[in-house]
């Protein structure tokens, strides 16, 4: 009896964030959750990213600078004041922020990923992620956050970008970034942003 109330709860729940979206936004909350949120491993956090950010996500999947098999055609649903409508839904969703580390906090940073992180490697010239990033992985303009995106999508776009399946980057940047990180740097690394909430 009780489980079949909580159960009817969250479904008037659910039901009641999928009404306060707007229809162009439907389809896309049952892979990346009616606020955002994300739902792993079907689609990534929205929440909180800069509209902006979004359109031109879309509009890279739109012209297939940006590949994946159920996002392409995905994109290709939306047009005009849609995309604009979509990304302004799942921007205006706030994201708990923690209080940042701060690079400088450091002198030395002895864990290799939080060195990573926050000094980079530049005997293999790879700038800090924070350096773009922002503190703590947070998200600058149109550098997206990654404090507590998930692991597994994390993984996928580093992987994609040293594969050179992902495009769109300014100057190819995340590209050559990524070329140079090993699999288990970029296990740590995606495993370090998604725990940091």
């Amino acid at each position: 009896m009780k489980r079949g109330f909580i159960m009817s709860a969250l479904l008037m729940l659910s039901t009641a964030s999928y009404a306060a979206m707007p229809p162009q936004a439907a389809l896309c909350g049952s892979c990346h959750g009616p606020q955002g949120q994300g739902v792993d491993p079907l689609g990534p956090r929205l929440a909180g990213l800069p509209s902006d950010y979004i359109v031109k996500q879309i509009k890279l999947f739109q012209s297939g600078k940006r590949q994946n098999v159920t996002m392409q055609p995905m994109a290709m649903t939306l047009q005009g004041d849609a995309i604009v409508a979509v990304a302004e839904y799942f921007s205006a969703f706030d994201v708990p922020m923690v209080t940042p580390h701060l690079r400088g906090e450091k002198a030395v940073y002895k864990d290799p990923t939080e060195q990573l992180v926050y000094q980079g490697d530049w005997q293999r010239v790879i700038p800090a992620c924070v350096t773009c990033h922002g503190p703590s992985g947070h998200g600058v303009g149109e550098f997206p956050r990654l404090a507590g995106q998930q692991a597994s999508y994390i993984k996928s776009q580093l992987l994609a970008w040293k594969e050179d399946t992902r495009s769109g980057d300014q100057n190819g940047v995340m590209a050559t970034i990524a070329d140079k990180l090993t699999s288990a740097e970029i296990d740590a690394l995606a495993k370090y942003f998604s725990e940091l909430k």
